[in-house]
C-alpha cells in the first residue's frame, strides 16, 4: 500500500526554470527599452541589481506590508534609479514584464518525464506563491495543465507559503490530508518549513552546495531522483 495519495509540487525553480526564464525576460526588456543607450552598458550588473532589489520586496509582500501593484513597479523603478534612470520607464517596464514573463517556457531537466511517470499513479497538484495572471499562464504555456488536478496560487488562498493558511486552503480544495501528502519544492523556508508545519512530508530539490536549517524528509539534486522515493 502506497504511503502517499497526493503529490504537491511547487512551481518556480521546482518544475519551471524561473532563473533562466526571468533572465531572458529581463534581457528582452533591456533591449526593448534600449537601456544601453540610456547608459546601462552592463546587462549582468543590471540583472544582478534587479535581483537584489526584488528579493526583499517579495519578503515584504509575503508579510502583507506592500501590495502586488507596489511590488511590481518598485522593483523596476528602484533598479532603474540605481543606474540613474528616473524618467518614468518603471511603469511601462513593469507592465511589459507582466506580459512577457509568462511567455518563457523553459522547464527544469526531467520535469515532463517525471510528471508523465507520476500522472497515472497519483493525483498531482501545484501549490505556488505568485500572481494569478502570471502563474496560470506559465503553467498553460508550458503544457503542464494536463498533469494537475488542482493549482493553488497564493493570491487565491490569501496567504503565501510558508503560512499555514495556504496549506489549509490546499487541503480543503483537493480533499487531501496532510499525513497522506508529499510536497516537492526548492525553497527551504517556503516549501520545506511550510510543509513541515502543515504536517506533510517534504522533498527538497536542493541546488549544489545549498544548505537548509530545516531537515527535509527527503533530499534530491534533480527531479528524476524522485522516482526512487515514490
Amino acid at each position: 500500500m502506497q504511503k502517499y495519495r497526493h503529490i504537491f509540487f511547487d512551481l518556480d525553480r521546482t518544475l519551471y526554470d524561473f532563473d533562466r526564464n526571468n533572465r531572458e525576460t529581463i534581457y528582452q526588456l533591456y533591449q526593448d527599452f534600449k537601456l544601453e543607450e540610456l547608459g546601462v552598458s552592463d546587462f549582468d550588473a543590471f540583472h544582478k541589481t534587479y535581483k537584489s532589489i526584488n528579493l526583499p520586496l517579495w519578503e515584504r509582500y509575503k508579510k502583507q506590508e506592500i501590495t502586488k501593484e507596489y511590488l511590481n513597479v518598485a522593483r523596476f523603478s528602484d533598479t532603474l534609479k540605481a543606474f540613474g534612470i528616473n524618467h518614468g520607464l518603471a511603469q511601462k517596464f513593469a507592465s511589459e514584464y507582466i506580459r512577457l514573463s509568462p511567455m518563457q517556457v523553459h522547464l527544469l531537466p526531467g520535469a515532463i518525464e517525471l510528471l508523465e511517470y507520476l500522472f497515472p499513479k497519483y493525483p498531482l497538484h501545484i501549490i505556488t506563491n505568485g500572481f494569478d495572471e502570471i502563474q496560470f499562464l506559465k503553467i498553460s504555456r508550458c503544457g503542464l495543465e494536463k498533469f494537475f488536478q488542482h493549482i493553488i496560487v497564493s493570491e487565491d488562498a490569501g496567504a503565501q507559503k510558508p503560512d499555514s493558511r495556504i496549506f489549509d486552503f490546499a487541503f480543503i480544495k483537493t480533499g487531501a490530508r496532510p499525513e497522506e501528502s508529499l510536497l516537492v519544492g526548492d525553497d527551504p523556508q517556503s516549501d520545506i518549513l511550510g510543509a513541515q508545519q502543515a504536517g506533510m512530508d517534504q522533498v527538497w530539490l536542493a541546488q549544489s552546495g545549498e544548505t537548509s536549517p530545516y531537515a527535509p524528509t527527503y533530499q534530491i539534486s534533480n527531479l528524476l531522483e524522485l522516482k526512487q522515493i515514490i
